[in-house]
């Protein structure tokens, strides 16, 4: 199993253990989490948004999805996870998965309000890359792991961020590794999965 999909394996695990059954996927990409929720009979709503037109056309063709598909068990919107929008409102989990990092690290704040102070989902499942994994994939000091990425942070800093949301907006926090696990340097992909303390 590549690690790609370990994490998108971790994830849906993490969703289905949350017991929810609606599910936003933040910056969704091709739809791939989504294809994978999709056949979970325990997720009655499914909803991706994305900023890029083309990664939702390559969702709509990934979940067979026509043009117009709107309010549908499975759907798709053109939009941002920066921005608060009440149409997101009201569902119980939330997956980011590998998408902070393509975040202006001064924009993060925006993250944090729409999701978190917001949409408020009971669960929020966060990956991104671990910095420090970087040099056993052979990578040069500073380099990122993809044009887009606007920072890539070491499991450290992607903690500190984690708590300091969650303390923020009453969320506790649980850690995870995903990916074949270096005892000095951890996993290639590290998660937060942020469960709501207060309602």
């Amino acid at each position: 199993m590549t690690l790609h999909e370990q994490r998108l394996e971790a994830v849906t695990q993490r969703l289905l253990a949350s017991g929810a059954t609606s599910v936003l996927d933040l910056g969704c990409g091709d739809g791939e989490l989504m294809a994978r929720l999709a056949m979970l009979e325990q997720f009655e709503r499914i909803v991706g948004i994305d900023i890029s037109a083309d990664a939702l056309a390559g969702a709509r063709r990934v979940l067979d999805l026509g043009p117009d598909a709107g309010d549908g068990r499975v759907s798709l919107m053109h939009a941002s996870f920066t921005v608060a929008d009440r149409r997101l409102w009201g569902f119980d989990a939330a997956a980011l998965v590998e998408t902070i990092e393509h975040v202006d690290p001064d924009r993060l704040s925006l993250v944090e309000r729409a999701v978190f102070g917001c949409y408020r989902p009971r669960t929020v499942v966060v990956t991104t890359p671990n910095e420090e994994y970087n040099v056993l994939h052979g990578m040069r000091p500073g380099a990122l792991r993809h044009p887009d990425h606007r920072f890539e942070w070491s499991r450290t800093k992607f903690r500190r961020w984690a708590l300091g949301v969650g303390k923020r907006n009453g969320y506790a926090l649980a850690f995870d590794d995903v990916g074949e696990v270096d005892p000095a340097l951890g996993a290639s992909t590290q998660m937060a999965v942020f469960t709501c303390s207060q309602q």
